[in-house]
């Protein structure tokens, strides 16, 4: 969605898509001022035992925004994002991250796992991933595609 969709999330579902009152409960507590952070909505996930698709379109249907990308992408203020790329990036990092490209891009969830396995944090791979100049796709709340 683009910048002027601001404020018309629920237009991404179809008309019939129904919101799920035990998730968008959860999701009121943790918001401030209509927004969510992407951290608290996983955290959402967890606790129901649900997809963070499936928080993410309720966020989406609560016109609600997620903010603070824990890869850094968005949400962050007028700076927009909070990624920069890094200095380096170690071959065994490069290599993990090209062997999970598809299309030449790498989803969130890639990102995540990539970050879990080396033990580094998620928005330092968003940064060697900024370095390469890939791209990341694919939110796993369904922000961007």
């Amino acid at each position: 969605m683009t910048h002027e969709d601001a404020g018309h999330y629920s237009a991404k579902h179809a008309t019939d898509t129904k919101l799920d009152p035990k998730i968008a409960e959860a999701i009121r507590l943790k918001a401030v001022d209509g927004r969510i952070t992407c951290a608290a909505a996983h955290k959402i996930a967890g606790k129901l035992v649900i997809s963070p698709a499936d928080v993410g379109v309720a966020i989406d249907l609560l016109e609600m925004r997620i903010e603070k990308c824990q890869l850094g992408l968005f949400g962050y203020g007028a700076q927009k994002n909070a990624v920069k790329p890094a200095q380096g990036v170690s071959p065994e990092l490069q290599e993990a991250i090209k062997a999970s490209l598809v299309n030449n891009r790498i989803s969130c969830l890639s990102c995540w796992e990539i970050a879990e396995r080396f033990g580094i944090a998620r928005i330092d791979v968003s940064a060697a991933c900024e370095a390469l100049q890939i791209r990341i796709s694919s939110c796993q709340l369904g922000a961007f595609q």
